[in-house]
């Protein structure tokens, strides 16, 4: 079943964590479903961030500061803590994250409004993280089951440290349309799969799309970027791209560079785009971004 084709512009959720990235001596808004939205609605859907902030001075300025970006939210407030991560950069540009427990983003509540924004949703992107408590995970299920039967459900795995296990991944994998993983997520499911051991990256790639496409039923896109090998995409019969990285690309760092490859892949789908086409795009999109410094430029 293909995605709807709309005249308006799609509803697009992003659903799970939503914090502050502090690197460099600042702090910059960030959680994988806040930079889906906003590369959403920079594609030209309506992008809402679906999320838990505290009741604190870090949860105010998220607030404030989705108002200055214009982005639609449902964010829930908690007692929690305000969620932050403390990001390193590695010498190449690559992101190292440090997670707090217990933050607001782990206690979502699927309540009857996100029932009903759910029921009007054309696509939603979800990951691991926020699954790392029984809380949310619970609320992000219940919401992704109560979307159309042919909007799309959008896995960017997005591992962190020891937050998922492999049922999480498993139970994932089996709700989602469109599967995104990167490099290293490719190497923790050859594991987590048993996949036969090939030498190059294109003919493990090959080996995971023949692999996971018939265990999941439900899954009819996965797309695997590769950093400066570029990005693979594969669909359910068979279609494949690949587009290379820039050998000229100056990266400034990685951050959000993912969750916008995601969102705009998932748009263009939506508007009608072959899935190479929207590959081509998303690649585009998230080389803009590597050039330019934090995740919503």
């Amino acid at each position: 079943m293909n995605p709807p084709i709309k005249n308006t512009p799609p509803v697009v959720i992003g659903l799970g964590e939503i914090l502050w990235d502090i690197f460099d001596g600042r702090k910059t808004l960030g959680g994988a479903p806040a930079n889906f939205a906003y590369h959403a609605r920079c594609a030209g859907a309506e992008g809402i961030v679906v999320s838990a902030i505290g009741n604190d001075p870090l949860g105010d300025a998220i607030e404030s500061l989705l108002r200055e970006k214009h982005l639609e939210n449902r964010l829930q407030r908690c007692d929690n803590a305000t969620g932050s991560v403390r990001i390193t950069l590695s010498s190449d540009g690559v992101a190292h994250y440090v997670f707090p427990p217990d933050v607001a983003w782990d206690n979502i509540d699927f309540t009857e409004s996100l029932r009903a924004l759910a029921q009007s949703a054309d696509a939603a992107a979800f990951g691991t993280l926020a699954q790392r408590s029984l809380h949310s995970r619970r609320s992000i299920r219940a919401f992704l089951e109560a979307m159309p039967e042919n909007a799309l459900r959008v896995c960017d795995l997005n591992l962190r440290q020891n937050f998922y296990s492999e049922k999480i991944i498993r139970d994932s994998l089996a709700l989602a349309d469109i599967l995104k993983i990167n490099e290293e997520e490719l190497s923790v499911l050859e594991t987590l799969f048993a996949l036969p051991q090939q030498s190059g990256i294109r003919e493990r790639c090959e080996s995971f799309f023949r692999n996971v496409f018939p265990e999941f039923p439900s899954l009819r896109y996965a797309v695997i970027t590769l950093g400066a090998d570029g990005s693979i995409a594969g669909t359910r019969n068979g279609e494949r791209s690949f587009i290379p990285a820039k050998k000229d690309l100056s990266v400034v760092d990685t951050v959000g560079a993912g969750d916008s490859f995601t969102a705009t892949f998932t748009v263009a789908l939506l508007c009608g785009k072959p899935p190479a086409e929207a590959h081509r795009l998303a690649a585009e999109r998230a080389e803009f971004v590597c050039s330019r410094p934090g995740a919503m430029p």
